[in-house]
């Protein structure tokens, strides 16, 4: 499981998101420099450090290096909530805490997550998907997982 970026990192690895296409140290210096005082040394550090810990991938290009990012920023986030939830000792008392801490467009985001995610049932009006009574199929909340194996 990812680690959190530490700060300098992340200012690093926001700036590969954001551009999404290969990038310099010096680009990203530049970019750095006008929100703080910092060398050009300590850029080149941290992204050689994001490259071993597998966050960026880079190909020479002259005599320096153009860096990538190898995933979104999107995964990596998911990946530190599914980290975070995974290590809690009651996930459905975590879950309900993250979701009562949402405002009202985080939540209607998470909304339109799982109309994504979850794929209409057979036998649902028009893929009624997440919001279809049980009525309409879906299936009942104390079903056992692994029944009929």
């Amino acid at each position: 499981m990812p680690r959190q970026l530490g700060e300098l990192e992340d200012a690093v690895m926001t700036r590969v998101w954001e551009w999404n296409r290969p990038v310099t140290v010096r680009e990203v210096l530049e970019d750095l420099q006008q929100e703080r005082s910092i060398a050009y040394t300590t850029v080149m550090t941290v992204m050689d450090n994001l490259h071993q810990k597998g966050w960026v991938r880079r190909e020479v290009d002259g005599r320096a290096y153009r860096y990538t990012a190898v995933s979104t920023r999107a995964a990596y986030s998911a990946a530190l909530m599914n980290e975070a939830w995974s290590r809690s000792d009651n996930p459905a008392a975590a879950l309900v805490a993250f979701f009562g801490m949402m405002s009202a467009e985080q939540r209607e985001a998470l909304r339109d997550a799982m109309r994504i995610v979850l794929p209409a049932l057979p036998g649902d009006a028009a893929g009624a998907g997440p919001d279809a009574s049980p009525e309409g199929g879906e299936a009942a909340d104390d079903a056992e997982p692994d029944a009929g194996r």
